[in-house]
């Protein structure tokens, strides 16, 4: 007796230590709750103004992107209203890098160009409107986990009733654990002679999601109960199911776990929870039961269903009313397309920016939010550009059982702000990005810097001939490399301006031995290479090996008049409460003097109007200005493009991932992705402001000889130094392009001047 009473009293011990253990653990964890937030990761916002390139269509395609639906404005935020070409909108509650905006009514009218006209709700006139910074993705969500976490206030009162009606209709009554309900759940099962109905409330559910494992065992369903109970007696019922909203899982989106109403809200329907209708909340609650088995994407005749039964009970519990409910449970599922807005290979380079800043744990817990400049219209143009081209490639293509891949990013080349970016064909899948990872032999895109360092030197311009004849080298190794041109064509004594509109290897060859290796190298270091490339000859004709990104940074140079812009991805960090973390600015410093830069431009403008690129400009609107370089790597394994207008650079590759032959150039496979990118996006002409001591004159494209446009068929406009001395085509005089220039030019100048005055 004695030792049975020794046993209870060991035993309520053990067990008033275990419930007191329990009692600290709930209290420690519950109370210090910091959910993992993934940072959050935005686009830029599309910026209205008066006169801003942005027509009636492209306004309404941006709102529809945004998820905002037709109806009355003054039912509340994410609706408009359009008349003709005016836009009533009722905007959301959206945070930017600068402010926080409440719900706004705005009105805007819009033609088939650019916005015409931006006023308020109340009719007084807005100066700039900026519409939602649209979601993009996470960053580092740990254990797959991602969520955007409620607050009280965030939480629909139909949300709240219904979830308790559906899950837990005693939820306000027991205090964690449901006896009654409990008993309930095993008479429904034993009759069934099967598992049909759960018994776990609420809190039970919180703490087997919050505290323990899916494991089925009596010790955990034990620990699970006195969890809950301990739980409820320290916290409040409005804390309790506030948390559970949060925590509960709700779907897969690849290896990312869908947790809490809000998250899911934005997952399944694109929309902020607090603009769900009826239908929209039930599909979420009857979720809850079976995220997978209800799975609306896969099996959406069971989400339908499951759907309307919670409608049902709504409505029957009077939380909506029998008409409502008829009419929500004739509505469709509604769900957005699956991948949405996601572009894991633009959030690739955010991760990768922000890791020289911070440490993976803020940027998988901190709830930070993150602002960049990816343009979602430019990454749509570059994503439709490549898959559609790829396919078409396929199509025509005699290699069977591979398909080519390839890559795009644009940018802006002033801010070096990168606003698209396409790592390969499958856009909304994680995998190997290519825009950032592939390195390839860059071909042709590499002799801008050969010619460029000759510019530098003041000894060539132009209008300089230069030889294209056969040429053989003996290497350190004893063999002898004899490099041709890609027609196997010579081509003699030609100005410097075709050899590379017309990408002649043979002319580049001799020209950059010349030069020097070491000269050559340092170039493209200067323009934005950041490894040193190897001193081998073929490094003229493009063996070094550099990525899309690369490539765009030694372009944004020359794009840029000289300056080297450092890429950027992203603008700004704000902490949870929107607070500014850290601002990214923008970083130019030169690269090469401006004067050999401007030459080497309008070089690159023959190329997409005489040259190799003269696809380009046919793609895209007429008289537009593009300065760009095809590039064909070695047996035509990689295809590359790499232009600019005066808004946008553009870098597009096609190759396969094996690294066999495509048998496409540069101008057949590349550029019909850059062009067919680059036509879609509003871009003026590429127009580079002439430095002080450059000229612009007529050369003979095939003889570098002055002349006149009139006077010769094959006249082109060059730009060269105020002084240098071109030897003039018998016949033809040479005149000053389209600005006047020198004594003549000045008398002009003058005598225009008196005549407006």
């Amino acid at each position: 007796m004695a030792l049975l009473v020794l046993v209870c009293i060991v035993l309520a011990v053990a067990g008033a230590v275990w419930v007191m253990y329990l009692d600290q653990r709930v209290i420690r964890e519950f109370q210090g709750r910091h959910w993992s937030i993934p940072a959050r990761v935005y686009a830029a916002p599309l910026e209205l103004y008066v006169g801003a390139q942005v027509s009636a269509g492209d306004l309404e395609e941006e709102l529809r992107r945004l998820h905002y639906h037709l109806g009355d404005p003054a039912a509340g935020p994410g609706i408009y209203r359009r008349h003709g070409n005016t836009f009533d909108l009722h905007a959301r509650r959206a945070r930017f890098i600068d402010e926080l905006r409440e719900h706004q009514l705005a009105s805007i009218g819009a033609d088939s160009n650019s916005i015409t006209s931006l006023r308020q709700g109340d009719g007084a006139d807005l100066p700039v409107f900026r519409l939602d910074p649209a979601v993009i993705g996470s960053v580092f969500p740990i254990h797959g986990e991602d969520r955007l976490v409620l607050s009280p206030a965030d939480v629909p009162p139909l949300l709240r009733s219904g979830i308790k009606l559906i899950e837990d209709r005693r939820f306000d009554e027991h205090h964690g654990v449901d006896v009654m309900g409990v008993l309930r759940a095993l008479w429904a099962n034993l009759r069934a002679h099967r598992v049909v109905q759960g018994g776990s409330t609420l809190t039970q559910q919180l703490v087997k999601n919050y505290f323990l494992s899916d494991e089925q065992s009596f010790s955990r369903k034990a620990t699970e109960a006195m969890m809950a109970l301990r739980l409820e007696a320290h916290f409040s019922k409005e804390e309790i199911l506030v948390a559970y909203l949060n925590e509960v899982y709700l779907g897969q989106d690849g290896t990312r776990a869908i947790h809490g109403f809000g998250l899911g809200s934005e997952y399944y329907f694109a929309k902020p929870l607090a603009e769900l209708d009826a239908a929209e909340l039930a599909l979420l609650i009857g979720l809850v039961k079976g995220p997978s088995y209800y799975d609306p994407r896969k099996h959406p005749d069971r989400a339908r269903a499951r759907r309307d039964l919670v409608l049902q009970e709504l409505g029957l519990a009077h939380l909506i009313d029998a008409t409502a409910a008829k009419r929500a449970a004739a509505a469709p599922l509604g769900l957005r397309p699956p991948g949405g807005s996601y572009v894991p290979a633009y959030l690739d380079l955010v991760r990768r920016h922000l890791k020289r800043d911070y440490a993976e744990a803020d940027l998988a817990a901190a709830g930070l939010a993150v602002y960049t400049s990816l343009d979602p219209r430019a990454q749509a143009a570059a994503e439709r550009a490549l898959t559609l081209n790829l396919k078409r490639l396929d199509a025509a293509s005699r290699v069977r059982g591979a398909h080519l891949e390839g890559a795009v990013i644009v940018a802006e080349p002033n801010s070096g702000d990168v606003v698209a970016v396409v790592g390969g064909r499958d856009v909304g899948t994680d995998g190997f990005n290519r825009a950032l990872d592939a390195r390839r032999p860059i071909g042709s895109l590499v002799k801008p810097a050969v010619y460029l360092t000759a510019l530098e030197t003041g000894r060539y311009n132009a209008a300089t001939l230069i030889e294209d004849a056969p040429i053989e080298l003996k290497l350190g190794d004893g063999s002898v490399w004899a490099p041709q041109n890609f027609d196997r064509q010579v081509y003699g004594r030609v100005p410097m301006a075709r050899a590379l509109a017309e990408s002649m290897n043979l002319a580049t060859v001799r020209l950059g031995l010349d030069l020097g290796l070491p000269k050559v190298a340092a170039t493209l270091q200067r323009l934005g290479l950041e490894t040193t490339p190897t001193l081998n000859p073929s490094l003229l004709l493009g063996t070094v090996e550099m990525t899309p990104l690369e490539v765009v940074q030694v372009y944004t140079s020359l794009a840029n008049g000289g300056f080297r812009a450092r890429l950027r991805a992203v603008h700004a960090v704000l902490d949870e409460h929107g607070r500014p973390l850290k601002s990214f600015k923008v970083q130019v410093e030169e690269a090469a003097p401006a004067a050999a830069v401007y030459q080497l431009d309008r070089m690159l403008t023959l190329v997409t109007t005489h040259g190799t690129g003269r696809d380009a400009v046919t793609r895209l609107p007429r008289r537009t200005v593009v300065a760009g370089k095809t590039g064909t790597s070695s047996d035509t394994r990689d295809s590359w493009f790499a232009g600019f207008t005066g808004s946008y650079l553009a870098v597009a590759w096609v190759g396969y991932d094996d690294n066999r032959t495509t048998g496409l150039t540069g101008a057949m496979g590349a550029l019909p992705v850059w062009a067919d990118t680059l036509v879609r996006l509003k871009s003026a002409s590429f127009q580079p402001v002439p430095p002080e001591l450059v000229e612009d004159r007529w050369i003979g494209f095939g003889d570098g000889l002055a002349t006149t446009q009139a006077c010769s068929a094959d006249a082109v406009l060059v730009a060269v130094p105020k002084d240098a001395v071109l030897p003039a085509k018998p016949g033809c005089g040479s005149s000053p392009a389209t600005s006047p220039s020198g004594p003549l030019g000045d008398k002009i100048k003058t005598w225009l001047k008196n005549i407006v005055h």
